[in-house]
């Protein structure tokens, strides 16, 4: 057996002794490639889904056969990255798993290839051979290279090499990749490239036959001459017949507006006197095809009882009140006016705080069909509004694809990551958002494949994001935010205990979750997680029970916790001893609330100022101010001594004023020469004449406060008013003190 990073290819299969070039823009992808060949010496499962149609793949959409791949070359580009990949060798995948950062292993084993008489092999290897030539010289597609190359080769690579030229779909080069068996694979491509002889060979007599009877008068016409000698060749004359037919009947029983039932008429008119040879053909039966079969008028009923919604809500997750509130109303009015618009939701917290669950959960609450959208990293806006149906390889776009591939013009559509979308010449995928949300607009949204507009007043859309600083302007506004904060101690024990080990414990046939006690959860959330939500908790318990019921534990405490998830992960994660010249501040980061530490050492130089730790402009600036205030109010002289300042947690920027608190107090503390205790924090915006002006995201910065064990806080003044919804644990555990300017906190800190 054999642990190996995978990556995934649509529309694109590699064989053995194969090479083939890649441009890499999805992010997983990207650290799959690097964490191969970081350790895995350059190698990587290459597979292909099932089904190459399949816009986000299970485990079971995948095979178990794939290629392991040599990376040969990586080049980073503007696009992301372009590697080149040479097939190695066929290997069975015993089982798929995520890691850490979402990439995606594979547990595989090699495969043994079956013993092969010789005779057999050099008989198999010449016919191939000879009907290679004899295909080469049929076509316009190969050379005689290809003849050079499996020269003194074994039957195993021959008819590798052999197919991986072939113009073959990607179903038959899947069968090809699938296909342990060189014997079946050498009779298979014998077949196949005999059949396409045949093909060509029967093009060419049609051509002649028609030749025969053509005629200037005639000229227009040879694609439908050609076709109707094919037809009568195969017999299948009423095809198309029939098919336009049943075109036709879906389209009376649909009940849309004049106009777009004018337009699919036309079109299907137009199909019904086109040469089915003629390439536009194919693109208006496909585009029929998804048009009349679009759920125009069928809809899911949607639940009424609003009751029943909360109790259905409360069951699937705790807390979160805003947001089964907000859903309650909705059903509330709803029975009072049945028009009434759905609310634009946009649910804005860190990681794993619940934000695609509860969507999930509110659409099994209100009895309507789900389906997710990742937008994190989307800079192309035809993938929302699709593209016109006379492109190539033209599709719709991800929401009329979800509305048909749920079957229902009312789902709940999750649109994931808004804050993550990328703005470029492509376009401005914010722009097209703003118009498939606006309830104004997008009763009339007109997808550019269907070219009719479709309604889309009915779907209830919500959107997340982690940070609100980062979603569009113009999106913002047009939204309804709804806050979900981290939890705290008790919250995550809490969900622990009615929501995440019920659910562990019933799919590990453990029913005594009351073996875990409560300072039990405590420890495991302290030691073993470090997050604002409950995402890696979750994992922890799954791991901590999985291994108890393999080693048929009965009883658990704290040491045989250790035994078995080994030595804690965090239990270091404490604030920093106090010291001159150091404060905490407070920060707000796309994974919640948090405590960071700002510090800064002077010594003997010009009065030159160095600031490191990943800081932004803004921040830059914010140090700036600090000096200058100093100089000004305390009179400090730093023309002969140069200043260090340094904030720690460099794998997160900071470009925000309101460290700028902090930052004053540990220059002061290093300049009076007076610690700063390690429990108190700071955040706060200043001004050159050191007042202390308002910050955002304090709900957040709080709750991180005291998840760190901070019990002093200095906050804004202005603040004030949004401590009220700070949860009550905060603020019984920890002292809040409001200040409005530098010298008020000078004088209680440092006199």
């Amino acid at each position: 057996m054999q642990n190996i990073p995978v990556i995934i290819l649509k529309q694109l299969i590699i064989l053995p002794n194969q090479e083939i070039k890649l441009e890499i823009s999805n992010i997983i992808s990207q650290k799959t490639v690097v964490e191969s060949t970081l350790k895995y010496n350059s190698k990587i499962l290459v597979i292909a889904p099932i089904d190459a149609f399949e816009e986000d793949p299970g485990v079971e959409d995948l095979p178990r056969v794939g290629v392991i791949a040599q990376i040969k070359s990586r080049i980073a580009t503007n696009k992301g990255m372009q590697i080149k990949l040479r097939g190695i060798k066929r290997v069975a995948v015993n089982k798929y798993y995520n890691a850490e950062d979402s990439i995606l292993f594979s547990e595989v084993m090699y495969i043994d290839l079956p013993n092969i008489i010789k005779e057999e092999e050099s008989a198999l290897i010449k016919k191939l051979k000879k009907v290679l030539k004899k295909y080469i010289d049929s076509s316009n597609y190969l050379s005689n290279d290809v003849l050079s190359l499996i020269n003194n080769a074994d039957l195993n690579k021959v008819t590798d090499i052999i197919a991986s030229f072939l113009p073959f779909d990607i179903n038959k080069k899947l069968s090809y990749m699938q296909e342990i068996n060189p014997i079946k694979r050498a009779k298979n491509l014998i077949g196949d490239m005999n059949e396409e002889i045949k093909i060509q060979e029967l093009d060419e007599e049609l051509d002649n036959k028609v030749n025969e009877s053509f005629s200037e008068d005639q000229r227009k016409f040879i694609l439908r001459e050609k076709i109707k000698v094919i037809n009568a060749e195969l017999g299948e004359e009423n095809l198309q017949n029939e098919e336009i037919k049943r075109f036709k009947e879906l389209l009376e029983k649909l009940k849309i507006p004049v106009k777009v039932k004018e337009k699919i008429a036309r079109e299907i008119k137009k199909l019904e006197f086109m040469n089915e040879a003629s390439p536009e053909f194919s693109v208006i039966r496909n585009y029929l095809d998804y048009i009349l079969n679009l759920p125009w008028n069928k809809c899911t009923k949607e639940s009424s009882n609003f009751n029943m919604v909360l109790k259905v809500l409360n069951e699937s997750h705790y807390g979160l009140e805003e947001i089964k509130t907000r859903i309650a109303e909705y059903v509330a009015i709803k029975n009072i006016n049945k028009n009434v618009s759905c609310p634009i939701i946009c649910l804005v917290g860190p990681p794993g705080v619940g934000k695609t669950s509860i969507a999930m959960s509110i659409a099994n609450a209100l009895n309507r069909k789900f389906y997710k959208i990742s937008v994190g990293g989307l800079n192309d806006a035809t993938e929302l509004i699709g593209s016109r149906k006379t492109y190539l390889a033209s599709a719709p776009g991800k929401i009329i694809q979800g509305i048909n591939k749920v079957g229902s013009n009312n789902p709940v559509i999750l649109i994931d990551e808004v804050d993550k979308m990328v703005k470029d010449y492509k376009g401005d995928p914010a722009s097209v958002l703003l118009e498939i949300l606006d309830p104004i607009q997008n009763k009339t949204f007109t997808d550019n494949y269907l070219e009719e507009p479709f309604d889309l007043s009915n779907v209830l859309f919500i959107l997340t994001a982690n940070y609100l600083n980062d979603i569009p302007y113009a999106l913002l506004d047009r939204v309804e935010i709804i806050n979900l904060n981290s939890y705290t101690l008790f919250e995550k024990k809490d969900i622990a205990r009615k929501y995440l080990l019920p659910k562990i414990c019933r799919e590990h046939i453990i029913v005594e979750k009351e073996r875990f006690s409560d300072e039990l959860l405590y420890f495991i959330i302290n030691n073993y997680t470090y997050e604002s939500g409950v995402r890696e908790l979750n994992r922890v318990l799954t791991s901590l029970v999985r291994k108890m019921a393999i080693n048929n534990i009965k009883t658990i405490n704290q040491e045989k916790v250790i035994k078995l998830l080994g030595t804690p992960k965090y239990e270091n994660e404490k604030i920093n001893e106090a010291n001159i010249g150091v404060a905490n501040t407070l920060a707000y980061t796309p994974n919640g609330g948090d405590v960071t530490c700002c510090e800064v050492i002077s010594y003997s130089g010009t009065g030159k100022v160095t600031c490191t730790g990943n800081l932004g402009q803004i921040m830059q600036e914010s140090i700036e101010v600090i000096i200058s205030i100093v100089k000004n109010k305390y009179k400090y002289n730093f023309s002969k001594t140069d200043l260090h300042f340094h904030y720690l947690s460099a794998d997160i920027k900071k470009d925000g004023p309101s460290a700028g608190l902090a930052s004053i107090i540990c220059l002061l503390s290093l300049m009076e020469k007076k610690k700063i205790a390690n429990d108190i924090a700071f955040t706060g915006e200043l001004s050159l004449n050191g007042n202390i002006l308002k910050i955002g995201g304090l709900k957040e910065k709080l709750i991180g406060a005291y998840n760190r064990g901070i019990k002093t806080v200095y906050i804004p003044k202005s603040n004030q008013e949004d401590l009220k919804e700070l949860p009550e644990v905060v603020k019984n555990s920890i002292e809040i003190n409001l200040v409005s300017n530098i010298d008020d906190l000078y004088t209680k800190l440092f006199k």
